[in-house]
C-alpha cells in the first residue's frame, strides 16, 4: 500500500508542474478578456450605419479562432509537420507553441493599447477592429495548448485517476480566471495604470507585465520539459517519452 502511494505521488508530481505553467497562461488570458471589454467600451464600435459591436461579445472571436484552428491543426498543420519531419508533433511541443502565441497576443495587445492612447491624445477614437488581431492570436494559441494540456494530464495521472485528469484543464482555467481578478485588483491598488477612466491610465503596461510573465513562464516550461521525463501510455502495450525537443 505504501509503495502504491509513493508511486502515485511520484506520477502526480509532473502533473503539478504542468498545472503551474497552465495557471499562468490562463491568468493572462483572463486579464486580457477583462481588459478587452474595457478597451472596447471606449473605442468606435460602429460597423456601418445600423450595427454597433457589443463590447462583451468580443470574446466570441477567441472561440471562433480556436474552433477554426483546431480543425486546421488536425487536418493540415499536424499532418504537414509529420510529412516534413517524419515525426509527430508531441503534446509538449504543442503546449510550447501555444504559449508562444499567447505571449505574441499580449505583445500585440500592448501595442494596440499604446496606439489607442495616442489616438485619445489626438482627440480621435480608435476603431474596435484593432482589438480583433490579438484575440484571433490568443484563440490560435488555445487551439494548440488547450487540448495538448488535456493530453499531458491524461498521460501523467495514474491510471486510477485518468477519468479525473480530463477535467483538470478546465478546472485550472476556472482557477486562472479567479487569479486574473486578483491580479487586476492588485494592479489597481499598487499602480495608477488602471483608473476608472482608462483613457488616463496605462493599460499597455499591464499587457507588458503579462508579456514578461509569459516569457518567464515559458522558460519555466522549457526547464520542466528538459528536467522531467513525461510519460504517456499510447496504448496498453507500448509507451513513449514526451520531450519538447
Amino acid at each position: 500500500m505504501t509503495h502504491y502511494f509513493i508511486k502515485v505521488i511520484s506520477q502526480l508530481s509532473h502533473s503539478y508542474s504542468a498545472l503551474s505553467w497552465q495557471l499562468f497562461v490562463g491568468t493572462s488570458i483572463g486579464v486580457q478578456a477583462s481588459m478587452t471589454v474595457l478597451q472596447a467600451l471606449v473605442t468606435d464600435r460602429e460597423l456601418g450605419s445600423k450595427f454597433k459591436v457589443p463590447a462583451g461579445s468580443l470574446q466570441v472571436i477567441v472561440l471562433i479562432s480556436s474552433c477554426v484552428f483546431l480543425v486546421l491543426n488536425n487536418w493540415t498543420i499536424y499532418p504537414m509537420y509529420q510529412r516534413i519531419t517524419h515525426k509527430k508533433l508531441t503534446p509538449l511541443q504543442q503546449v510550447g507553441i501555444g504559449q508562444v502565441f499567447n505571449i505574441l497576443s499580449m505583445s500585440i495587445s500592448a501595442i494596440v493599447e499604446a496606439k489607442r492612447l495616442k489616438a485619445v491624445e489626438n482627440e480621435h477614437s480608435m476603431l474596435v477592429l484593432w482589438l480583433f488581431p490579438p484575440l484571433v492570436i490568443v484563440g490560435i494559441g488555445d487551439a494548440f495548448h488547450y487540448m495538448a494540456n488535456v493530453a499531458v494530464f491524461y498521460g501523467e495521472f495514474p491510471e486510477s485517476l485518468r477519468n479525473t485528469a480530463t477535467s483538470v484543464t478546465s478546472v485550472a482555467f476556472g482557477i486562472s480566471f479567479y487569479l486574473s481578478t486578483a491580479l487586476i485588483d492588485l494592479i489597481q491598488r499598487t499602480t495608477a495604470w488602471l483608473p476608472d477612466d482608462i483613457n488616463y491610465g496605462r493599460m499597455d503596461n499591464v499587457y507588458w507585465v503579462l508579456v514578461l510573465g509569459g516569457v518567464l513562464n515559458f522558460g519555466y516550461f522549457l526547464i520542466c520539459s528538459w528536467c522531467f521525463t513525461f510519460r504517456y501510455f499510447q496504448d496498453d502495450k507500448s509507451k513513449f517519452i514526451w520531450g519538447f525537443i
